[in-house]
This record gives structure tokens, sequence and C-alpha cells, in this order.
């Protein structure tokens, strides 16, 4: 499991990880201590490490540390292992997609800062534009777009049929100019 992913948190008997408090991540718990405190043996610690299902700390002598955090995820992992049934395989599985989940939300956050900043932006950008130009307005390029499609297609008085866009030198098709 990678380092960094969240608690289990929420409702009781909620598998879902969350964003930790800084306080949860010290890694302070040795195996016996960090198996105590979720209520399983050391080994199922190790084997869970095994498959990728968590990732402890570990010190500068090769000791695994356990955190908070750590001791909430073998706490979800032993619910759904037990309680929903779930296989270690399933387990893994929904880990990372948890991983992912938190990966995209934190994404999304940022990109929704950088949104509100862009429009920031651009609203002082117009505000200086039109402070330059008093009396002038914006018009929204898919507006200039729609009006030069329009007229594209504008009926040609002497002809009574309807004008071809031009597309390049090269006449495309039968009846082409």
């Amino acid at each position: 499991m990678a380092k960094g992913a969240g608690r289990a948190g929420g409702a009781e008997g909620s598998e879902r990880w969350q964003r930790p408090d800084e306080s949860e991540d010290r890694a302070v718990y040795i195996i016996s201590v960090a198996a105590e405190l979720a209520g399983m043996h050391p080994q199922t610690l190790r084997i869970y490490e095994r498959k990728g299902l968590l990732n402890p700390a570990r010190t500068a002598g090769n000791t695994r540390r356990y955190s908070e955090r750590d001791i909430a995820r073998l706490q979800a992992i032993q619910r759904l292992t037990h309680q929903r049934g779930i296989n270690l395989a399933g387990v893994k599985m929904v880990v990372e997609l948890e991983n992912e989940i938190e990966q995209m939300r934190r994404r999304m956050e940022r990109l929704g800062r950088e949104l509100g900043r862009v429009r920031q932006r651009m609203g002082e950008e117009l505000e200086r534009a039109r402070s330059q130009r008093p009396g002038t307005e914006m018009v929204p390029l898919s507006l200039v777009r729609r009006m030069q499609f329009e007229s594209r297609t504008a009926v040609r008085p002497q002809e009574g049929r309807a004008e071809r866009p031009r597309r390049g030198p090269i006449a495309v098709g039968p009846g082409g100019s």
C-alpha cells in the first residue's frame, strides 16, 4: 500500500480511507504493539506488508514502526476481510481504488484553486481592457465564430443560392469552385 494514503474513518464499519492529521502519520508503534492495537497477530502485519496492503515506516536499524493511520488501515482491512468476506486481493484492489480517488480529489482541489486564480485574473484583465477603452464591450469568441459562419452561408442575391465556404485553393468534390 502506498505510503501517504489516508486512514479509515467516518461511520463505524466504513472502509473508506481519508486524509489523516499530521499526528496520525508519526510512526511510533513497534510491530507487537501495533498488532495488539489492531487486534491481530504480528505475523498478519508482515503478511499484509508483503502483499502490499501496508507500508510501515522503518527505523535506521530497519525495524518496522506503525502510525495511528497504519493501525486504522489494519482495522479497516480486518473489517473488509472478516465482516465483508473480501479476500486480500480484493482488499488490495479496494485500497488501490481508494488511493486513486484520494489522488483525484487532491487534483480536483488543485485544479479548482487554479480555476479560481484564472477567473480572477481574467476579471482583472477584462476590467483593465474596459478602463483603457471606455464605451466598448467585449464580444465572446463563440459569438464571433457564429457570425462568421452565418456570413459565409448567406444567400447571394444575384444567384439565389447559398455561398459555399472556401476550404482552400483546391476544389473538393463535384461542382467545386
